[in-house]
């Protein structure tokens, strides 16, 4: 399916990167939600965000305040003239936010993974032409993320947008979320049109990791940030660790370092030429091991031995990140090279098992 969207924000705005959407987590009470509003607009952020409902992993947290504040984003809009923009999780935050002239809604990393309920916002948001921006789901699914936006397509609308934020994980180590790049990156190479901003504050869960992740956003020439700002960080309801002062935002944007995305690209062809012949050769051993792993399949199922030998397996990939450490390749490389290596040895030998075709040609077992 061909998605062709239109601007999510107005052009003149879009053309300058990056183009920053700030403000609170949660929108806590009138004087926080203006003051904040008011030092960011100083500063030269003409997009507010604030978390109106906040879903929340457990409950008896704070849950954010509900539709009272809605009328104090109306407050930031008369009094700064800044565009105003909420999440919304149903049918009602859609109709509520509409109600009170919302610019921009997006739908959270915990909505967007639930088809039943981006499909109700987007039967909520027929025959309106608001911009809605799509966090990633909580899992690495980029299927999921497509399709949300593909229900929000079906509805009639064109002004979507995407929000990286990261994606969850048991091992979190240095990120709060997984940024996995390469998957914003493929969404951008699928839907071309789409504008996609970074969420630093919730891929770093930290405010020192914010101005290096709002950097590599900006060098794989993401359109803009989508930053968690709070006047009091510390005294936040919500995510205190991951927000930002406006005077600090100020101070990362400002040491941004935008490349310049126009100049020719006339004196990489040699070396882009001798990648693809690098890439030609790789395929070729690619299908030669896999014809190996084929007939060791036949050999396999001939002696009535298991597929899976998970000794051999560790046995290779410790081999090969030994290897690949020699040659200045990261472990993690490697380890995530080999490991899809693995699995698809392990498809064709379970298919050879079957006396399924290896490459088009019937296994004579």
């Amino acid at each position: 399916m061909e998605i062709r969207l239109g601007p999510v924000i107005m052009p003149e705005t879009l053309s300058e990167r990056p183009v920053v959407i700030a403000g609170p987590c949660s929108a806590e009470s009138e004087e926080q939600v203006l003051q904040t509003a008011k030092e960011l607009s100083e500063i030269g952020v003409k997009i507010f965000r604030a978390g109106i409902w906040k879903p929340r992993t457990k409950p008896g947290g704070f849950e954010g305040v509900g539709s009272k504040g809605l009328s104090w984003l109306k407050k930031v809009k008369a009094e700064t003239g800044m565009l105003v923009s909420t999440e919304v999780a149903n049918r009602e935050h859609v109709f509520e936010a509409l109600k009170a002239g919302i610019d921009i809604l997006w739908i959270g990393a915990r909505t967007s993974v639930n088809p039943f309920a981006v499909q109700e916002i987007a039967d909520a948001l027929k025959g309106t032409d608001v911009p809605v921006l799509v966090k990633n789901p909580v899992n690495p699914d980029i299927e999921l993320w497509i399709g949300a936006i593909q229900r929000l397509y079906n509805a009639g609308l064109r002004r979507i947008g995407a929000i990286h934020r990261g994606f969850s994980s048991y091992d979190r180590k240095l990120y709060r979320n997984l940024p996995l790049w390469h998957i914003p990156i493929e969404l951008k190479r699928r839907i071309p049109d789409i504008c996609i901003f970074c969420d630093p504050s919730h891929i770093g869960g930290r405010r020192e990791l914010i101005s290096p992740l709002a950097q590599q956003a900006m060098d794989l020439n993401m359109n803009g940030l989508f930053v968690e700002s709070h006047v009091r960080p510390e005294e936040a309801l919500s995510d205190a660790a991951q927000q930002l002062t406006p005077d600090a935002l100020e101070c990362i944007i400002g040491h941004l370092v935008i490349r310049d995305t126009n100049q020719t690209t006339e004196n990489l062809v040699d070396l882009r030429r001798e990648i693809d012949r690098i890439d030609s050769s790789i395929l070729e051993l690619f299908a030669k091991r896999m014809r190996i792993s084929g007939e060791i399949g036949v050999y396999k199922k001939e002696h009535e031995m298991p597929v899976l030998q998970s000794s051999r397996y560790d046995e290779v990939l410790k081999d090969r990140i030994r290897t690949g450490k020699a040659l200045d390749l990261s472990d993690e490389f490697i380890s995530t090279v080999f490991r899809d290596i693995h699995q698809e040895s392990v498809r064709l030998q379970l298919s050879v098992m079957n006396g399924e075709a290896m490459n088009g040609r019937t296994m004579l077992l």
